[in-house]
């Protein structure tokens, strides 16, 4: 039950440990240093051959060589780094930093560069006259010829995935795997049968001790606390909301008894921003960021909208096929519902999706029909309750035409459906049923 206290301490420090560019660096660090000691307790008067040895002279040369070598490699991809994060602030999205930091590839560089330096400079302490590591040295040339090649793919990497369509197709895969995972651990909640049963209980407030942004929820936590004082565990924020402290975290209905407050705000983690584990609304935020900033007036890029809408338009379809009630009551282990749960409806994710870029990009013809063809194929292939949302959007967008473009030729060609924004097959709207 400890650990359960500490649960969101736990997360954060998950999260902050993903995020982090020095950890894998410093077990390659200590990682180089002991397969220093392996190698140098592993010489052999048979190994290794006699074509692999070396002079006193020619082994400090290189493990000097490779020391320093490590050394500019690390601030070379330190530098890479830095004009990312100008890029990413800049161009793209803040937002999207979360899902930089944890980039593997990045951390493999930096821990295999720590690791061949602290290898290297191991090594050079064990030469003496008449005793030099042989089989140390060319492993450290091997390990400088895996650091170059993975110095390679790193860059060939970051050149290639650094553009706009790019991010947007990593982070649109990301949300939704992270939309379908909480889809498949939560199940619809009954409003009007559960409001009626809890009727006449009392309610327990539990307030945050902290300010911050609702980031997690340990689920199975809340249900064993409940089911074990017999009470209903309502959390009135959405994954993703900023609760000041102060504010009501959590309400407790009924109860034979009333759960330790500590227990149960441990069980939820605040932190200083949103993350995308539990928040794939987040994902759809990052997304839209990045196309409103092509729309922007310094940018000024709608091809690079059009382009991001397509993983939107990905997104959504994946959003509309779930059902999504609102309200989620995920089973505790005694198989009753004890948990309140509240998520966002398909008109939020709609709306988040396409109000900001139809605002900004307004008078781009290009952004226009594109958003126009994403609303009619949501048409076409989501179910009849999500109808009246997307019409809605869709007269808003007319609306916005009609304001940006006075010219009658004009506003019938931005009301026009293409796939591809501007050089597709359009296909005028028409009504469905």
């Amino acid at each position: 039950m400890r650990l359960m206290i500490h649960w969101d301490s736990a997360f954060r420090l998950r999260q902050y440990v993903k995020a982090s560019l020095w950890i894998a660096p410093l077990f390659g660090l200590l990682l180089g240093v002991v397969l220093a000691e392996l190698a140098i307790s592993a010489e052999g008067a048979d190994w290794p051959p006699a074509g692999w040895r070396y002079s006193v002279t020619t082994a400090s040369g290189v493990l000097s060589s490779i020391v320093g070598a490590m050394i500019a490699l690390l601030g070379f991809v330190v530098t890479i780094g830095v004009l990312v994060i100008q890029q990413a602030t800049g161009t793209l999205s803040p937002r999207y930093m979360r899902i930089w930091y944890r980039d593997r590839l990045q951390k493999t560089v930096l821990a295999t560069f720590t690791g061949t330096f602290a290898f290297a400079f191991s090594l050079l302490r064990s030469i003496e006259p008449d005793s030099v590591p042989d089989l140390g040295v060319t492993l450290a040339g091997g390990a400088v010829a895996v650091s170059l090649l993975l110095l390679l793919v790193y860059l060939n990497r970051f050149t290639h995935n650094l553009r706009p369509v790019a991010i947007a197709d990593v982070v649109g895969r990301m949300g939704e795997g992270v939309f379908e995972h909480a889809a498949g651990t939560l199940r619809a909640w009954a409003p009007d049968r559960a409001r009626a049963a809890e009727g006449n209980r009392r309610v327990t407030v539990i307030r945050a001790t902290r300010s911050g942004v609702v980031q997690a929820l340990h689920t199975a936590g809340l249900s064993a606390v409940a089911a074990r004082h017999d009470c209903v565990i309502s959390v009135p924020h959405v994954i993703g909301d900023y609760v000041h402290r102060g504010a009501v975290l959590v309400e407790v209905r009924g109860g034979t008894s009333t759960p330790d407050e500590r227990r149960v705000t441990g069980l939820i983690a605040l932190g200083p921003e949103r993350t995308i584990e539990q928040d794939p609304a987040f994902a759809l935020r990052v997304l839209v960021d990045i196309a409103i900033r092509a729309l922007s007036p310094a940018v000024n890029d709608p091809t690079t909208a059009v382009q991001v809408i397509n993983h939107i338009e990905s997104f959504l379809t994946v959003v509309g096929r779930a059902p999504l009630p609102g309200r989620y009551a995920p089973a505790g282990d005694d198989g009753g519902q004890r948990l309140e749960l509240w998520g966002r409806a398909w008109e939020d994710y709609l709306q988040l999706a396409v109000s900001e870029i139809r605002d900004y990009g307004a008078t781009s013809v290009q952004v226009c029909r594109r958003l126009r063809a994403l609303l009619e194929a949501l048409l076409d292939s989501l179910p009849r309750a999500h109808h009246p949302a997307l019409r809605a959007e869709m007269d808003l967008l007319s609306d916005a035409v009609g304001r940006a473009f006075p010219d009658a030729a004009r506003r019938a060609l931005a009301r026009t459906a293409d796939s591809q924004g501007v050089g597709g097959r359009p296909r005028p709207g028409h009504l469905r049923g």
